[in-house]
Parts: structure tokens; sequence; C-alpha cells
């Protein structure tokens, strides 16, 4: 008998390993390193026990426990007491009493417990693990909730008579489960299974997503996703209603070594029906395909695509289908309007270039696609030279070819170049010199006008003055700037041969106060002389508090016809246009644009938004008002938009969204309708840190042909490592 505080067991395994030792003499011998406050080798029996604070360590995988014995004879290793074992990827397993090999890989456990490296904590009655990889737990109760001492009810939980862990394959499988929210048994179901929360993506079904609607009735919809290579994946979703044919749903995603695809789409074999259910016309098959990809050709030089297809106006709203507004591609489309695109894109430190084919297709109503134009493509390109004191100079080039089955026909191909530089004078001023000019050449196919070639030259030269004044203080800095440009343009600029194609809802505001050309497209352009005259004011205190301004009007000797009174250049005076923001930090944060008439200083324009997150309320408010007087419709434009979250306590909290049409939108007639809510909702939730529930009532006034108001209840609950569950909506 010996007496040791640290021993290496080596006998054992290296029993195991003399055959490929005498074959291959320069074997390493793996060690089990052990370590105890009192360890006993009993010679006579080929036992080594191990007490107080003991710990075994294997290949990385390391055993503690309060007593460890181990028969060399069998290779076995039994532990008792707190019983810890710590695997390589950081999961931990507990147990009253344990029996294993030597290498700490198979064997039993009573009273078993772990926590996996995500927050995942399953605990059993008793355990078994082989070999193989298979871990079998009896009367398990598993949960991605932190589970303190004296908490027997965490907020969910999964309680299965068996469960099995399949190493290999990465998944969960129970027995007779039965899902308990905050201790109550809500869903039983006779055999379940997930993925091990440490795995990575696994072919598989997902949460469904079950519900009853007035339009559908009861519907089931159950999504399974295929994990088809480690680059590709495809989730099939199919749909069965209660009013209503089936419908298939498919989302297709895959990365390449140079880039990625995404698409998303559905079809069916349906009458048309409306809010109510109610169906009509014939039956015919129907569908959407949303999708977009992105590929590098050089580290400079990227090619895309969009794509946007519905065979029916009000097919995703029908359907409550998701993604008809995303972004795909170099181009944002409008609401309620389909953009597929093809283009590529360079970029380097001194020069940029885009082209690019555009198709539109409508969704509102009394839209027809044959007026929509097509680009065929738009391109543009642009080179900075940069000259030091000198300035900068910018060569670019624009073409835009635009064709339509009904409607003008046009090509335009512009050049142009601009110059600024900057230079501090005397007493602090800053002057800036610029100049631009372009050429625009246009070549017309069924002008209303019936001229078929316009080209144009414009140009404007000019400077910007400012005198940047700072004042620092104790307990705030002050900063105002104020700022003067006058420039000359050609007179005339804008001949009504040219069709306005880019610029339709243009509108001169603060951000281009002081440019030369006010305008944004190519179509128009503000030529003549003008003038602007602003200041910008910002004031910064020491706790962090800030408020910004900037303000100011333009002016030019000559109004244009060509300009509407929307875009804020139409007379020889614009109005004043300003923008604030305020931020207070946390409490309160404010942005405001205002457009001011230019003779009796009212509204044209007002758009306040306020953002707050203090105590337990946070939320935004947005407020805006279009005056009619600078509306096409002649119509006052007005809204309000509010979304708010009051936390009752750190884990449950209220919502209530809004967004209200006070003044009435203009229908297609030109005739104004009433106030109406667009959308409002109120709701209550819970969240921790493994779980969040929701349950709300949302109702909309909105009308769109046949689908008219409508209501919702909507739950939705998501559970860490389980997934999101889908919500039941009642229109």
């Amino acid at each position: 008998m010996a007496n040791w505080t640290r021993y290496i067991l080596i006998a054992a395994i290296a029993a195991h390993m003399c055959i490929a030792n005498a074959q291959d003499g320069s074997a390493v011998i793996p060690q089990v390193i052990l370590d105890a406050d009192n360890i006993v080798v009993k010679e006579d029996e080929n036992v080594v026990i191990a007490e107080g604070n003991v710990e075994a360590e294997y290949e990385g995988r390391i055993l503690r426990a309060d007593r460890l014995v181990y028969d060399r004879n069998t290779d076995k290793v039994r532990a008792t007491g707190g019983v810890v074992i710590i695997d390589t990827d950081g999961s931990q397993r507990f147990a009253e009493e344990i029996e294993t090999d030597s290498n700490l890989s198979d064997g039993y456990a009573i009273g078993f417990s772990m926590r996996m490296p995500t927050g995942g904590v399953a605990a059993a009655e008793s355990a078994i693990k082989t070999k193989e990889g298979y871990n079998a737990l009896d009367k398990i109760v598993y949960t991605a909730c932190e589970v303190c001492e004296g908490d027997k009810n965490p907020t969910w939980a999964l309680r299965a008579r068996r469960a099995v862990l399949d190493e290999d394959q990465q998944m969960i499988s129970y027995s007779d489960a039965v899902l308990e929210i905050g201790g109550v048994p809500v869903i039983y179901l006779p055999y379940f299974a997930h993925p091990d929360p440490n795995s990575k993506r696994r072919s598989g079904l997902l949460i469904p997503d079950v519900g009853v609607s007035s339009k559908l009735g009861v519907f089931y919809q159950q999504p399974y996703y295929w994990a088809i290579s480690p680059f590709q994946d495809l989730t099939i979703s199919p749909q069965i209603t209660e009013n209503v044919n089936p419908l298939l749903e498919l989302e297709y995603r895959k990365r390449f070594w140079s880039g990625k695809v995404k698409f998303h789409g559905s079809f069916t074999k349906e009458k048309d029906f409306d809010s109510d259910g109610e169906k009509f016309g014939e039956s015919e098959w129907r569908s959407h395909l949303f999708g977009d990809g992105e590929f590098n050709i050089t580290n400079n030089w990227q090619w895309g695509f969009g794509t946007e297809y519905m065979s029916d106006d009000l097919y995703t709203r029908r359907y409550d289908i998701d993604g008809e507004n995303d972004e795909r591609g170099l181009y944002a489309g409008q609401p309620r309007r389909l953009l597929n695109q093809l283009y590529t894109r360079g970029q380097d430190t001194n020069w940029y270039a885009d082209a690019a084919l555009l198709d539109f297709r409508g969704l509102r109503n009394n839209d027809v696609d044959d007026t929509f134009p097509r680009a065929l493509p738009l391109f543009y390109a642009e080179r900075l030279f940069d000259f030091g004191s000198n300035g900068v100079v910018a060569l670019n080039g624009s073409t835009a070819i635009l064709n339509r089955d009904i409607g003008t026909d046009s090509f335009r191909t512009s050049v142009g170049a601009d110059w600024d530089a900057t230079r501090i004078l005397p007493g602090g001023f800053v002057f800036n010199p610029f100049a631009e000019a372009r050429a625009d050449y246009y070549d017309l196919t069924d002008s209303p006008t019936g001229v078929s070639k316009v080209d144009r030259s414009v140009a404007t030269a000019g400077a910007r003055l400012s005198y940047p004044l700072f004042r620092p203080g104790r307990n705030v800095d002050l900063l105002i700037e104020p700022t003067g440009m006058i420039a000359y343009g050609t007179p005339g600029a804008n001949n009504p041969d040219i069709p306005v194609e880019d610029s339709l809802f243009y509108e001169f505001d603060e951000s281009s106060l002081f440019d030369a050309n006010a305008f944004g497209g190519y179509d128009l352009y503000e030529g003549g002389s003008k003038a602007s005259l602003g200041v910008s004011a910002t004031a910064r205190w020491k706790n962090g508090v800030e408020i910004t301004a900037i303000g100011g009007r333009r002016w030019r000797d000559e109004a244009d016809d060509n300009f509407s009174v929307a875009s804020n250049l139409d007379g020889t005076v614009a109005d004043w246009v300003t923008g604030l923001t305020a931020d207070f930090g946390d409490p309160l944060r404010i942005d405001a644009r205002l457009r001011l008439d230019d003779d009796s200083l009212g509204m044209n324009r007002v758009d306040v938004k306020l953002s707050s997150s203090w105590w337990r309320l946070e939320g935004t408010a947005r407020y805006y008002k279009i005056s009619g007087d600078i509306t096409t419709s002649g119509n006052d434009d007005e809204a309000v938009q509010l979304s708010t979250q009051l936390r009752v306590t750190d884990q449950s909290f209220v919502t209530y969204g809004r967004m209200r049409d006070i003044s009435g939108r203009t229908n297609a007639s030109g005739i104004q309708g009433e106030p109406r809510n667009l959308r409002e909702s109120i709701g209550v939730a819970y969240e921790d840190d493994c779980s969040r529930f929701e349950l709300a009532y949302e109702t909309s006034d909105s009308v769109d042909r046949t689908l008219g108001p409508t209501e919702s209840i909507v739950f939705r609950f998501s559970l860490k490592t389980l997934g999101q569950f889908g919500s039941a909506d009642t229109d």
C-alpha cells in the first residue's frame, strides 16, 4: 500500500496499447493525471483510491469529486460526492455518483444534470453514456432558463419520460414529453426532437404556425428546414387552411465562394377571395417570388440582381406573406411597386461606377404596367482628381435609356465636371469657390411635344463664404457658423421638350441649402442667378447634451414653371427651411424639420420625431403635416405615428403602437377621405433570458379594393434553443 497526493494512471491504458507500442516504438502513451488530498494505492487489490478535492484529467477532459476509486483490473472509475465532469467543449456534467472508464468517455450516472455552453440545462434521475456517442436519460427535465437554487419552476421546461442525446448526429429526442410554462403543463408530445444546442445547422421540422383567420379560417403551416450542405439550405412550408386551398411556401439560400443568393416564393391554385374569405372569379395558379444575390467579380467590382414577382396585386396581403418591401439590390423600390434589377458596381478610393437594368410593375389600384419605364440601362461613373490646395476636380458621366410600351421612350446621355476648393482667409473666414458644367443629349420617341432630339449645356460658378465662431465654456461649448452662397448659372436651363423622369418627387430642404444646383436629378436644372443665406449652430454641454440647428432660405433671379410648387424651387424666393436635432441622451431626443411659407411664415411642412428611453418607458412619436398649398392634390397630408413600450417589471411590459391618418388620404379620383387608423395595436409581453411571450390586439382601417378593415389577435412566443412559435390571427 502506498500513499500519494498526485498519481499518474498509465498502467491500464498502456496495457491496451502494448501491441501498438511494440510495433511502433515512438507511440506516445496518454496519461490520466490524478490530484487529491489523499491518494492510496492498494497493490494487492490493484486499486487506486483518491479522497478529498479529487481531480482527474485526461486529454482535456476533467473529473472532480469527493471520492474516486479506480480499479486497474477492470479499467473502471467510480466517483461519488459532488461529481463534476468538464468536457473539452465547455459543457459541464454533474452527478451524485458515476461509474466510467479511465478516459471518462462512457459509463452511467445517478442524480445526473448537465450544463451546455449555450446555456441549456438538463437534469435526470439517471444517465447512461456509451462509446458510440449515445446518452440515455430517464425522467429528464430540459430548459434554457437560468435555474437558481430553490427555484423549482423556470419560465419554461420540457419534461420527458426518457431522452436520448446522439452526440454524432447532435440531436436530442424525447419520449412522452410535456412542455411546461411556469410549471404548468401546456402541450403533450408523444415524441419530440430538436438539435443539440451546441450543434450546427440541422435538417428537421421547425416550429409550426397555427391560428385562425376570417380570410383563411383555421390554418396550419409546418416548416421543414433542409440543410442541403454547409453552404445551402431550403425551408419548405406547406400551409393547409379551412377556407381556401393549400399553399406551399419555399425559401432557398446558398452561399458561394464569391457571393450569395436568396429566393423566397410560394404558389397555390385558388379563386380570388376578400377579407371575409368569400371566393369569386376563376380558380387559377397564383404565386409570388422574391430573390436577390450579389457576387464579387474582383476586389473592386461586384454584380448582383433583385427579382420581384406576384401573380396578383394583393396576393401577399391575402395570405399574409412578408417581404414585399425589402430592399433587393442596388436600387430601392417604392411601397406597392415591384422592381426587378440586374446591376454591376465598382468602387475605389478615387472612382465609382455602376450600371443597372431596371423593370417596374405596379400593385396599386389603377396602375398600368405598360406606362412604367424599363431602364436599359442606367449608368453612372465618376473620377476624382485631387490637386491639393488647388481643389478637387470630379469628372462624371451618366446614361439613362428608358423604354415603355405606352408613352415616351427616351435616351439621355450626360457628361460633366465639378471643381471645388477651400481657402482660409484672414480673420477666420472660410472661402469655398466652386464651378460645375454639364452637357445633356436626349433622343425621344413618341414625345408629347413631337420633338425627337434635344441637347442642352448648363454651367454654374460661384462661391460660399462662412464665418465659424467658436466659444468654449465651463459648462457648454458653442459653435455658430453663418454661411452665404452666391452663384450664377445658365439662364433658361430647362427645356419643356425634356421629359421629367428622375425628379418627380424632389423637395429642396436644408440639406441642399448651399448647393450650386439645388435640384437632385438630371432632367431639370436650377439655372440663373441664385443666392442662399443661412446659419448653423451647435451647443454641446459637458454632460453630453447637444443641440444642433440649421436654417435659411434661397433666392433666384427668375421663376421657373418647370419646377412644381412641391419642389420649393418654383418661384424667385424659396420657403424657409430648417432642421433641428436636440439630443438629451436617453431621456429625450428631438429631430425636427420645418418648411415655412416665404410670405406668411405658415407651416407648409412640419416633420417632428421624439425618441425617449426614460425610467421604464421607451418609445418614439412622429408627427408630420404637409400643407395642401404644396401638394399636387391640393389637400393636406397629416399623420401621427406612435410606438411605445412600458416595462411594468423587469420582465413584463405593455406595448402600444398607432399610425393615424389625420387628414384622410386622397383617393385615385382626387377626393379626400375621412381620418382613419392605418394601424393600431396594444399588447402585453414577458421576456427573460430564455423566452419571450407576446399577446397583442391589432386593428387597421385601411382598405385596398377587396381587402378591407381588419383586426387580429396575435400570440407569439419564442423559447431559447427550441425556436419561435407562430401566431393566431383573427381578421
